[in-house]
């Protein structure tokens, strides 16, 4: 079996794998076909994240399951599904109240294709075969439709950039429709997906960014799209605000525009950086952060809802679709969204 490796100064490699035993009574095994890169993937190849290699890579993606275990109820051989990126049984309290980011049943920080930060390694979906243990409350099916290159990304980034805005829909919906305002301080991919959510649900957006690739994604999402280091006070303020850049500077200036009773929600990863908080002029205008990692399983139904809708194409932010047995040399290249395809996924889209 095949698995891309990190190795580490700019080098990526295959390398051959131990076939996976049959599954257990609950797992299913997956063939990923199509695997996206994550932002902090690029992060990590640019050298902006503390994650030294070697380890296996690839944690958004669609995968064919190959087989499946004995108790396994919901899932069949040849489905097609998303695999969120973390691992989560389903069963636990956690999970149950909707947190699969931190699910009881495994070691905090499970997930796929990050062992140095997972507290366990599972691998990662760049393989020929994964192993997914609890198949029925993980796997979620891909309507028919969708192209798997599309939807690679909806394991993690997708859903990260819908829960920065798609929470708070009724709260938007409620107010006048010049009210209806979303202010992203734009990054990575997860800022253009939270964008792409916010117009999709009718509200006018503002992206913020100093990137020309992004800028020009972001146009084409609906934005308007603003080519500034940090949102102007002139903008004012917003009852919905995204801050996806690992910025003290720009992070403040989120908070400073959103308006009383607001939320700001803070998508970015602040590796080793300790950030000061303007907790006297939050508390004074009622402003609400949110901050942390996405549940990816819990929200992965309403992307995909909305996707299929029509209201929402995250192909938009992909910049590359390459060959799968490319990986090897493209991965340490990366500079944006970039997804590998085998060719079943694209004879079968």
């Amino acid at each position: 079996m095949r698995e891309l490796w990190w190795v580490g100064a700019g080098r990526a490699e295959w390398r051959d794998g131990a076939e996976a035993p049959p599954p257990e009574a609950h797992e299913a095994i997956v063939r990923p076909i199509a695997v996206a890169c994550c932002d902090l993937d690029v992060w990590t190849v640019r050298g902006e994240a503390p994650l030294p290699g070697p380890f296996r890579v690839g944690h958004e993606g669609v995968a064919d399951v190959v087989a499946i275990g004995d108790a396994v109820r919901a899932v069949r051989v040849g489905d097609r599904f998303v695999v969120p990126f973390q691992i989560s049984c389903g069963g636990c309290a956690t999970c149950r109240r909707g947190r699969s980011d931190s699910c009881e049943a495994v070691p905090l920080m499970a997930m796929y294709g990050m062992a140095p930060l997972a507290g366990l390694d599972p691998g990662g979906f760049l393989a020929d075969a994964v192993r997914v243990p609890y198949a029925d409350a993980m796997l979620v099916p891909v309507p028919a439709a969708l192209d798997p290159a599309a939807v690679a990304s909806c394991s993690d980034n997708v859903v990260d950039g819908w829960r920065c805005v798609g929470p708070y829909a009724d709260e938007l919906a409620a107010l006048d429709v010049a009210d209806r305002r979303v202010l992203v301080v734009g990054h990575g991919s997860i800022g253009l997906y939270a964008a792409a959510t916010a117009f999709a649900l009718g509200c006018t957006v503002d992206y913020v960014d100093t990137d020309a690739a992004r800028l020009a994604l972001a146009r084409v999402i609906g934005a308007n799209a603003l080519d500034m280091p940090e949102p102007d006070r002139r903008l004012g303020r917003y009852p919905v605000t995204v801050s996806t850049r690992p910025d003290a500077a720009a992070l403040h200036a989120a908070l400073r525009a959103t308006w009383s009773g607001g939320v700001c929600t803070d998508a970015a990863v602040h590796f080793g950086r300790d950030v000061t908080m303007p907790l006297l002029a939050m508390y004074t205008r009622g402003v609400r952060y949110v901050t942390g990692r996405a549940p990816a399983r819990a929200g992965l139904p309403h992307v995909l809802d909305l996707i299929a809708s029509g209201r929402f194409d995250p192909a938009v932010v992909t910049q590359q679709v390459l060959a799968w047995d490319d990986a090897d040399v493209a991965w340490p290249a990366m500079t944006g969204k970039t997804v590998y395809v085998r060719d079943s996924a694209v004879s079968r889209a």
